[in-house]
């Protein structure tokens, strides 16, 4: 994955992820909210209903207890027993004409204590009815009505007792709903003398239950301890029973709350239990009406979500392009640089993270191409020293004036000098036309040093004394080949001292822990100090600079510089030549090498 989109991923989800659980627990905080809300509002409503209920009921209670306190009720109703008792046969109308009247009166009388009675009925023990019709809404059934008032009624002692609603067809041939409080009527000696049965309309708790599925937009329902339906709001529960139901089931205790799905839709109902009459409202509001309001929350709390995060998308996109358009441009300078271009520079901008990585991509640049060129140089003088070996691993004009001096002692002498000297330049042509990388040991160089030199005094008769001074534990150490025996020419062809009968050569070699030493030194001319010191910056590859005319400069053989770079290539750049030299005394070439990874026993 690309750092932009790497990038525009973090931003996202640093925007997305804070956004989204805020949004998700304000929804729902909020939703939790309504609820509760809902809750304990529908619950004090539901409370509230029930106690006007339980007033209103008490207030029918009482009503029903009129009879008992009115001794002209009381006098009417004895008067009807009395006389279905005796002229139950005789059909004295006028009698009973006179008892009816006198009983309806009555009824009327408690009708206009107490709105929202629908009916009154008032039964002697016989159960011949009286009521009246003033208000209408009479039942046609009052005889069926009567004996299932009295079989509940016959269990009491005259208290009042709440009936249910029950379903009835009216006088005026409409089906309707009431429920009812009865009681006994007992006169001054405690006997029964008759009924007293107070109809209420399930009207007067239908505007509260109106009022409150208005707020809930839900349905309520109220029934008894034993599932009866006292009302409900679709009226389709009226005077049934739901005791089996699985939301009567679930509501247990006084009042609580609860979760249901009913017909794939899912309910919060909500239900609370009087005291008095242990009547149950119970409401049951769908969760999406519940939910309503909080919805339209939640949509906008999206929708502002998702134009957030758009917004911050494109901010994003800017910024991550924008941060990483730097790094791009180094990536197109680096490919430029993987083809062979070092000529590419990075634009510091910014003094930042980018901007220094930028500085050391340009140092880094500059270095490499200076190593390139480095190496590149080291290759080509490489090339020209090992040119420069092969073309004149030894000196014509020393092999010129050796072939002369063996002609001569040849035709002059007649004796073995000429073999031995044929035999000694043999061994040095021999040495010396192999390959000059092949390693070869410390005692091999030794020996071709000693075979130069025994050749040189036989051209100059015991001008050169040579000494070697080496360990015989160094000279199994393998070192490049070729590189003593120019340092000796060198010394002899440009130090020798014409003053001096004989030039002593001395070579030493030791060991340390770091490096191998080999020392060749001579007792001829030596050098000043300018002359030191231009010699030592060849050794450092400023001899173009130098501009001496000393020999390693000049000569078209193997010199001191040759052998120099071809140590520093082979070894590297810690070993090479050192000189040491005194006008008139003398020098000293030390030459270092890598120290010895070991020795043959």
């Amino acid at each position: 994955m690309r750092m932009e989109r790497k990038l525009l991923l973090v931003f996202l989800l640093l925007i997305t992820l804070p956004l989204t659980f805020i949004g998700a627990v304000s929804y729902r905080n909020y939703a939790h909210s309504i609820e509760r809300n809902t809750i304990a509002y529908s619950t004090t409503t539901l409370g509230n209903m029930l106690d006007n209920l339980d007033d209103y009921i008490d207030d029918m209670s009482r009503i029903s207890s009129i009879p008992a306190y009115q001794d002209e009720i009381k006098s009417n109703l004895l008067a009807s027993n009395k006389y279905h008792e005796q002229h139950a046969q005789n059909d004295n109308f006028d009698l009973l004409l006179t008892i009816q009247r006198g009983i309806e009166g009555n009824i009327s009388f408690i009708n206009n204590i107490k709105r929202g009675a629908t009916s009154v009925y008032i039964f002697d023990k016989y159960g011949n009815g009286y009521y009246s019709a003033k208000s209408g809404g009479i039942r046609m059934n009052v005889k069926d009505s009567y004996q299932t008032w009295m079989e509940k009624a016959a269990r009491t002692s005259g208290e009042a007792l709440l009936i249910g609603t029950q379903k009835y067809t009216s006088n005026l041939k409409s089906t309707r709903y009431a429920f009812t409080v009865v009681r006994k009527v007992i006169d001054n000696s405690l006997h029964d003398i008759g009924l007293i049965a107070v109809d209420a309309n399930i009207s007067v708790i239908e505007d509260q239950i109106a009022k409150l599925d208005k707020v809930t937009r839900g349905k309520s329902f109220i029934y008894d301890s034993r599932g009866n339906v006292i009302y409900d709001s679709d009226k389709k529960l009226l005077a049934t029973n739901i005791v089996g139901m699985p939301m009567v089931q679930r509501a247990g205790g006084g009042e609580g709350s609860f979760y249901m799905t009913e017909d794939g839709v899912q309910h919060l109902y909500i239900y609370t239990t009087s005291a008095n009459t242990k009547w149950t409202v119970m409401t049951s509001i769908p969760v999406k009406e519940l939910t309503r309001n909080t919805a339209v929350i939640r949509n906008v709390t999206w929708i502002l979500t998702f134009l957030t995060i758009g917004i911050a998308l494109l901010i994003s996109i800017f910024f991550s392009f924008a941060l990483t358009k730097p790094l791009r441009s180094m990536m197109r300078l680096m490919r430029r640089v993987q083809d062979g271009d070092f000529s590419v520079k990075f634009q510091v901008k910014r003094r930042d993270e980018i901007g220094q990585l930028g500085n050391q991509f340009n140092r880094m640049i500059v270095r490499i191409d200076d190593l390139i060129q480095d190496i590149y140089g080291m290759e080509t003088k490489k090339k020209e020293a090992e040119l420069h070996a092969l073309q004149s691993q030894i000196n014509p004009h020393f092999m010129y004036n050796t072939l002369e001096s063996i002609r001569m002692a040849a035709e002059l002498n007649d004796d073995t000098d000429a073999a031995d000297m044929l035999a000694i330049l043999g061994k040095l042509l021999r040495y010396s036309i192999s390959d000059l990388n092949e390693k070869v040991t410390l005692g091999s160089e030794l020996n071709h040093v000693r075979y130069y030199v025994e050749l040189l005094n036989y051209r100059y008769p015991g001008r050169f004394a040579l000494t070697v001074d080496v360990p015989d534990t160094l000279e199994a150490y393998e070192l490049l080949k070729l590189v003593l025996q120019p340092i000796v020419e060198n010394a002899i062809y440009h130090g020798m001292d014409d003053n001096k009968p004989r030039m002593a050569l001395t070579v030493a070699a030791w060991e340390t822990e770091q490096a191998v030493f080999i020392r060749m030194t001579d007792d001829g001319i030596g050098m000043d100090e300018d002359t030191l010191e231009r010699l030592s910056l060849s050794f450092s590859g400023a001899h173009e600079e130098a501009g001496t005319n000393y020999a390693p400069f000049k000569r078209s053989g193997m010199g001191l510089r040759n052998v120099n770079e071809r140590i520093r290539l082979h070894y590297g750049a810690n070993f090479g030549l050192t000189v040491a030299s005194e006008l008139g005394i003398g020098t000293q070439v030390t030459l270092s090498l890598p120290a010895w990874g070991g020795r043959n026993e």
